[in-house]
């Protein structure tokens, strides 16, 4: 049985990640609220929410989990002709919630969203305090492709992207593999595998040497 969280309860109030289960792989908990408070307690205890419009929210945590080293990235020579010759420009924090609106979109393969308004307003929050930050491909003054999530410590949390050209996306997360280089962030979440991010250099990590990256929650100052 998975724990049942109270908006009242204290934003830390996370059952053991043990006792997530194996089928949904990865579920531990629901309800509580998406306050910035719970929503860093969560991130810093390797826990995410994933809901669908009508359920309560879900909190998560997958074993293994997916993730990216940047620099074993996987940046392909098409990739690189393909910023190169496309005019494709690498912004971060341009337009935030642009980027999360566009990721919330109904796209061909799958109409539905879990980007629910409640979480782009509480993304938005995140990115208002210093924690959401998104990575952005413009073309002039398009927004074209794009990615958003949360930085903690020497972890970004990526959360989900988008593409309106061939290639943008990649470019987005080649941009955010650049900086986690040059900012010393040291992994890239992804959540979940998928044949995509295999492509581009994901690898399953198990939760236990997850969680050694991550900083200490009462370490996080909401600001």
């Amino acid at each position: 049985m998975i724990t049942w969280l109270s908006p009242a309860d204290p934003p830390d109030s996370f059952p053991p990640l043990e006792s997530a289960l194996r089928d949904p792989p990865g579920l531990l908990a629901a309800g509580g609220d998406l306050s910035i408070a719970r929503l860093l307690a969560a991130y810093a205890r390797g826990i995410f929410p994933w809901y669908s419009p009508g359920q309560p929210v879900l909190w998560w945590s997958p074993d293994p989990r997916e993730v990216i080293f940047p620099q074993q990235f996987h940046r392909s020579r098409s990739l690189t002709r393909s910023m190169r010759t496309r005019g494709f420009t690498l912004h971060r924090n341009r337009d935030f919630e642009a980027v999360v609106a566009a990721c919330a979109a109904p796209r061909a393969a799958s109409p539905g969203t879990w980007i629910t308004p409640e979480m782009q307003a509480a993304y938005a929050r995140l990115h208002q305090h210093g924690f959401a930050h998104s990575f952005e491909i413009w073309r002039g003054d398009e927004l074209v492709g794009g990615l958003y999530g949360v930085q903690l410590g020497r972890v970004f949390f990526g959360e989900s992207m988008f593409s309106r050209q061939t290639d943008a996306s990649k470019a987005a997360l080649a941009g955010l593999a650049e900086h986690c280089m040059a900012h010393c962030i040291e992994l890239i979440d992804c959540q979940l595998p998928s044949a995509h991010l295999r492509s581009l250099g994901s690898q399953p990590m198990r939760r236990h040497e997850f969680l050694g990256f991550l900083p200490k929650p009462d370490g996080i100052v909401s600001r």
